[in-house]
């Protein structure tokens, strides 16, 4: 037994001082070239800072909405309603939809509704600001997402009417460094007493609220208990042994006991009609952890992600890693001739084989080591600038986590053996005796192959990105500047009329009498906010009692101006008139619309379109489509009712001359008021560049990391041009003795590696296109890929070589013939 355990003793002191020398040796050669190591160091850093980066994106974007404690156990109700053939989705149902579930399925263990309030003012003393991040909820919506209370009883802080619960944030902006909690403060026009304090809702939660009020404050207690509407977003808490799919599987009975009748009812329409609804009303459950990235409708709580964005930068991290391990690769085999006399001195001395390439895979994790120490050092410093570009908020500590720790260091091992295995293993075979002679001892045959793989490899990602982030510009440039229907530009839109009270067609008229006002309407809603109600209807004479045919439309409350003011056009029929009730009982519908109801190519004027509820309205013109929502989305149906009642905003179309003292100027119009509320403006054209958020981020992101990713080939081309052109060195200096010009030797030597980026360019091209393809089948409105953007990033990713290149060439080509011939 003590044999044994001094025979294990003397052979781990062994390991343990070859793997010593290993690292010794490692160190002293990294020092002998500093500059060989430091770009090593650097190119592989950027790689992995980049990997680290997105790593934090994905992570962020994958974990949306995991933080409640049965987050697996939760689902969202949403409602799918088809009509001719199309089917609308909506993420919120009625008010009765959730306790009706409930009471009726017992694998339901709780529910919980949301509704978001539109945005209101706030007032306490002397402070008054508006707010759009106000939500009612239901009492037990708090434990059930696990958001504890810093303060209050979470269990019985919104069970009465007019209490509210708020973040910390929101606490200090009203009551500074006091406690807000059981003080009154005015929202709209409710007295709220504040019960309660949480932090804040997680970052990763697909709803954001500032303040929540008590459900009941809405009077929910005493409307209808309906379920054939959309507004609450209703959550439900599963038993873990449900199972969700045989759920939705009963639903249909709900249906046809709840929704038929008042489809019935409100519809006007038969009860064999009605039943229909239990075909095309459907509700069904969505897990709460795939709202995110699986948005279902146009109609959530906050703009959402995109699973197919995850897809394509997840292969962007592993494509800029392999293009920094590829750029490790060949620069390692380039710098492997400097060290050819060391190699053959070790071999004579006994050094084996495997040990060689041990003492290469360690200096490959040491560098490694060393570019992870860097990387975290690049990340710490462009996470601000990553967070702006994403919209996240990752932080430092998040690379400092345990798991992240974890990856991290298989980062380092899986990088460092994969960057570190081709140089070890073409290195400890060089050949002893050429060495000796004075030559390198490199054995070209049968690997040049792969260098140029390699190198084409590199170069067919830089220019698919290349193609992508043209692709994703020429995609955003042709949204932002499509033909829209109407006139976005010099329109000024003041929000929060409402507060004016009696005084908003006083103020309305102030602008129209203006010079510098072209025109001026009154509207609830504009192009571009994506806050228009909604209702169902359908026409009276297509179907007589056609409830088969109802369609889901948006509603614009709008008066006679409107149309002119927003440079709209009319395809049939005509205006609301000027003045008086006449068309209180009318409506103009856009294209969509008529479609839709099924006129086809019968004309819709003056037919009869029936709403929820009973309410007829007379078909007097068509609009021509126009996007009233992204136009990454199809033009829906929208009907516009008269209203000279509308106090949502005021529209006004301007001149361009001095604007800013056309805005000071209406400003001072509106203190005049003393509203109570401050001056809300906006321009049209910039609300609409709003709705292209996701896709400008995707633009940063895709521009910056093309950038990155062309930096990284061309360090590896650096170094594989000064491999191979020292490979090459006599033959330069032969060709320059007999004749060969500079100009010459500098041409021959670029054509070679231009060769390999047109193969590159060839291969990119097919695929990167197919995948282009695919991601603007996302939009309903979508460019073309031209043929002069793969023309485009080819020409630039032969450009960005040709430098690289020449650098090397052109010094090769200058040499003096005399050195490179020398030992000859």
């Amino acid at each position: 037994m003590f044999c044994l355990f001094g025979m294990y003793f003397k052979h781990s002191k062994k390991i343990i001082a070859m793997i010593r020398n290993f690292i010794v040796t490692a160190w002293r050669n990294l020092g002998r070239n500093k500059s060989f190591s430091f770009i090593n160091v650097f190119g592989l850093a950027v790689g992995l800072a980049c990997c680290m980066l997105i790593g934090g994106y994905l992570y962020s974007e994958l974990t949306y909405d995991a933080y409640p404690a049965n987050s697996k156990q939760l689902y969202r109700v949403y409602l799918s309603a088809e009509a001719n053939g199309a089917s609308t989705v909506f993420p919120s149902v009625d008010v009765a939809v959730g306790p009706g579930i409930k009471n009726a399925f017992p694998s339901v263990l709780a529910y919980a509704r949301l509704d978001q309030r539109r945005p209101v003012f706030v007032k306490y003393d002397d402070k008054t600001f508006k707010e759009g991040k106000i939500m009612f909820i239901d009492s037990n919506f708090l434990q059930m997402f696990s958001i504890p209370l810093l303060e209050g009883d979470s269990k019985n802080a919104l069970t009465e009417p007019k209490t509210m619960v708020i973040t910390r944030n929101f606490e200090k902006k009203y009551f500074g460094g006091s406690d807000g909690m059981g003080k009154m403060i005015t929202v709209g026009k409710d007295l709220v007493k504040i019960t309660g304090i949480i932090d804040k809702i997680p970052d990763n939660s697909h709803f954001h609220g500032d303040a929540f009020m008590s459900f009941v404050t809405e009077d929910n207690a005493s409307t209808p208990q309906t379920w054939s509407n959309v507004n609450d977003y209703t959550y439900l808490l599963l038993n873990k042994d449900a199972d969700p799919r045989k759920l939705e599987a009963a639903f249909p009975q709900l249906v046809a006991r709840y929704v038929v009748p008042e489809v019935q009812h409100d519809m006007g329409v038969s009860l064999a009609e009605a039943q229909k609804s239990v075909n095309t009303f459907k509700f069904l459950l969505q897990p709460l952890t795939a709202i995110h990235l699986h948005s279902i409708s146009k109609y959530e709580l906050g703009a959402g992600g995109d699973i197919h964005y995850i897809y394509i930068f997840a292969a962007l991290a592993i494509f800029v890693l392999l293009l920094a391990c590829i750029n490790f690769t060949n620069l390692s085999t380039a710098a492997a001739t400097k060290r050819a006399k060391e190699i053959g001195v070790r071999k004579v001395l006994g050094s084996e084989k495997n040990k060689l390439v041990w003492q290469f895979l360690t200096e490959s994790l040491m560098l490694t080591l060393f570019s992870m120490l860097l990387a975290l050092g690049l990340v710490y410093l462009l996470l601000p600038y990553f967070n702006d570009v994403a919209g996240k908020h990752v932080t430092i500590a998040f690379y400092f986590t345990p798991w992240a720790i974890a990856a991290e260091l298989g980062l380092i091992l899986v990088v460092g053996l994969m960057a570190g295995l081709y140089p070890a293993v073409f290195m400890s075979s060089f050949k002893i005796i050429p060495i000796l002679k004075g030559g390198s001892g490199l054995q070209l045959s049968g690997k040049s192959s792969l260098r140029s793989s390699l190198i084409v490899f590199q170069f067919a990602i830089s220019t698919a990105l290349i193609i992508a982030t043209l692709v994703v510009f020429q995609q955003l440039s042709y949204m932002q500047n499509k033909k829209l229907g109407y006139d976005k530009n010099q329109v000024l839109v003041v929000n929060d009329t409402y507060t004016l009270g009696n005084n908003i067609d006083a103020f309305k008229q102030d602008l129209a009498n203006d010079n510098r006002v072209v025109s001026v309407t009154k509207s609830d809603n504009a192009p571009g906010y994506n806050d228009a109600g909604g209702t169902e209807i359908y026409a009276k004479e297509i179907t007589g009692n056609g409830a088969s045919n109802g369609i889901a439309t948006s509603i614009y409350w709008i008066d006679p101006n409107y149309i002119p003011t927003m440079k709209m056009a009319l395809v049939k029929g005509r205006n609301f008139y000027p003045a008086g009730p006449a068309d209180s009982a009318s409506v103009i519908v856009n294209e969509a619309a008529v479609s839709a109801l099924g006129f086809g190519n019968t004309d819709p004027i003056g037919k009869t379109i029936i709403r929820s509820g009973q309410r007829h309205y007379m078909i007097v013109g068509v609009v021509e489509n126009f996007h009233f929502t992204s136009a990454k989305e199809k033009i829906a149906p929208l009907m516009m009712i008269a209203s000279n009642s509308s106090k949502g905003k005021i529209i006004a179309r301007i001149k361009a001359a001095n604007v800013p003292g056309l805005i000071d100027d209406i400003k001072n119009k509106w203190d005049r008021y003393n509203s109570g509320a401050p001056f809300n403006y906006s321009f049209l054209d910039q609300q609409f560049a709003t709705l292209y958020g996701a896709e400008q981020r995707v633009a940063n992101i895709f521009t910056s990391f093309s950038i990155i990713a062309i930096i990284i080939a061309c360090l590896g081309l650096f170094g594989l041009a000064a491999f191979m052109i020292r490979q090459r060195v006599k033959e330069i200096g032969i060709r320059k003795v007999l004749g060969a010009s500079s100009v010459s030797i500098t041409a021959m030597l670029c054509r070679e590696f231009l060769k390999l980026i047109v193969i590159a360019s060839i291969i990119s091209f097919p695929l990167t296109w197919f995948a282009m393809s695919k991601w603007l089948q996302d939009f309903a409105y979508r460019t073309s890929i031209h043929w002069w953007v793969f023309l485009l990033a080819g020409i630039m990713a032969l450009l960005v070589a040709a430098i690289t290149i020449s650098f090397q060439s052109i010094k090769a080509a200058l040499a003096n013939p005399v050195k490179s011939l020398r030992s000859e």
